[in-house]
């Protein structure tokens, strides 16, 4: 029994869980992790690291384009297969890392799929299986649920692997489309929408809402899309796809806009409609458990309805972010520890990005919901046309937006369009998470030349003191 019963079991070595898994090695327990898959999960295999790394190439490939902007020359050209074949490296090379990581911290991994078996004498069960096959019995006084979450599939529109594709067989494609159709404009659909585009596909983005990157700051959405749009690609707003006819070598899609459809043929489809919680099968039935929407409900500790058992991530509800889950996960884990000095995550302080190009990023309140929840707002802009490092970057696209409360000075959001705000969106996060006003802020001193001068900039601009615009 010293072997499979432990103080803290966690289902799932995604972002959330083998980062709470550490964090409860750190704190002296005896940790079980519970894999089916890869470790890393999602993000690191199938997500957030290789879609970075495609998208590198393509930031690579798109300078390229304009050496002589630079005063050099080059002869653009691309190995779609070498760019693939360098995304996977690149995640393998990190899955390997958190294996090291768990294995330093001496957290016990199980290769299996982990789901709930009940309690054993006070304590609760896990039963891991593999290919069906019983792997371990394990038992623990606590369990994490780290589950996470996969693409929502929408109805005629299953991923076939050949004219339809998901995030995964987007990630791997072994041939370039000429003529590329994307369902979805969040942040994973605009990712590969940019990806595919900027390395010559046509691409055409299909939304069903009004505006592309929704949960984004509308000023950002409508700056995001005319950029979009001027480089070329087709945007379908307040649409949607009501029906796909494969051929032998193309895919029609009817597209309805305003009542009207319209159809027209795609040699691919990206289908990235949102995402569902991996709630099957872990063992849920009977306890007291709540499932929302599929996704977990869990209290401002992770806690879900049963004791003893948590849920953190994707499985337990938005914002789907890695970062959201590994935070998540190591909250979780100090509650359950004991220590005195934890305090349960804000959401409106998790910053958001996307990696397209113009890169978005963004934290707190959007101007529209700040003004909705209340308050009185100041806001600040400051364009990258009127900062020296971006102007010799050749990067002038883009803006820096500040949102304050008039009254109290306190930053309500920061939201970001442009070359590397995914990099300085944090300066923002930390600067709300200290409870930052804006004289602090206007006090703070930038360093010349960064990207960064227009964070202090749009500061300045909220309150009528910008000096360079």
């Amino acid at each position: 029994m010293s072997d499979t019963n432990f103080d803290l079991v966690v289902i799932g070595g995604g972002p959330g869980g083998y980062v709470a898994a550490i964090r409860a090695a750190q704190l002296k327990m005896k940790v079980a992790l519970v894999e089916d898959q890869h470790l890393g999960g999602i993000c690191l295999n199938w997500g957030c690291i290789p879609t970075k790394a495609l998208l590198r190439s393509a930031e690579v490939y798109h300078l390229m384009q304009h050496a002589s902007e630079f005063g050099l020359s080059a002869k653009p050209g691309f190995d779609l297969g070498e760019i693939v074949k360098r995304s996977r490296k690149v995640s393998k090379k990190l899955n390997m890392g958190v294996g090291h990581l768990l294995k330093k911290n001496k957290v016990t991994v199980f290769d299996g799929f982990g789901k709930l078996a009940g309690q054993l004498n006070n304590e609760r069960k896990v039963s891991v299986s593999k290919d069906k096959k019983p792997v371990a019995e394990l038992t623990a006084k606590n369990i994490i649920l780290a589950t996470g979450a996969r693409a929502r599939v929408l109805p005629g529109m299953e991923p076939d692997g050949k004219f339809i594709w998901s995030y995964r067989e987007a990630l791997v494609p072994d041939v370039m489309p000429k003529k590329l159709l994307v369902v979805g404009s969040g942040a994973i659909g605009i990712e590969f929408a940019s990806f595919y585009h900027t390395l010559g596909a046509d691409v055409t983005v299909v939304e069903m809402v009004d505006r592309i990157v929704p949960a984004e700051d509308g000023e950002i959405s409508a700056m995001l899309e005319k950029s979009l749009i001027k480089d070329g690609m087709k945007i379908i707003k307040s649409a949607g796809v009501k029906a796909i006819k494969k051929g032998k070598t193309d895919v029609t899609a009817s597209i309805e806009v305003g009542g009207k459809i319209t159809e027209e043929k795609f040699d691919k489809i990206i289908i990235a409609a949102g995402i569902v919680g991996n709630v099957e099968n872990i063992g849920i039935e009977g306890t007291k458990i709540k499932v929302d929407r599929t996704h977990v409900v869990t209290n401002e500790w992770a806690q879900t309805g049963e004791p003893g058992v948590y849920a953190i991530g994707d499985l337990a509800g938005p914002p789907w972010l890695a970062h959201k889950a590994s935070h998540e996960g190591i909250i979780c884990v100090e509650k359950i520890a004991g220590l005195k000095d934890v305090h349960p995550m804000k959401a409106t302080q998790i910053p958001g990005c996307t990696y397209c190009r113009p890169q978005v990023a963004s934290v707190g309140l959007s101007e529209e919901a700040a003004k909705k929840a209340g308050h009185k707002v100041k806001v600040g802009r400051f364009p990258f046309a009127g900062n020296g490092k971006a102007i010799a970057l050749g990067e002038a696209e883009g803006m820096v937006k500040t949102v304050f409360d008039e009254k109290t000075g306190e930053l309500l959001g920061a939201h970001m369009i442009g070359a590397e705000v995914t990099e300085l969106i944090q300066g923002y996060a930390v600067a709300m998470g200290l409870e930052t006003t804006e004289l602090d802020l206007m006090h703070t001193v930038f360093p010349h030349p960064t990207l960064s001068e227009m964070m202090h900039e749009s500061v300045l601009d909220a309150y009528g003191r910008a000096i360079h615009f």
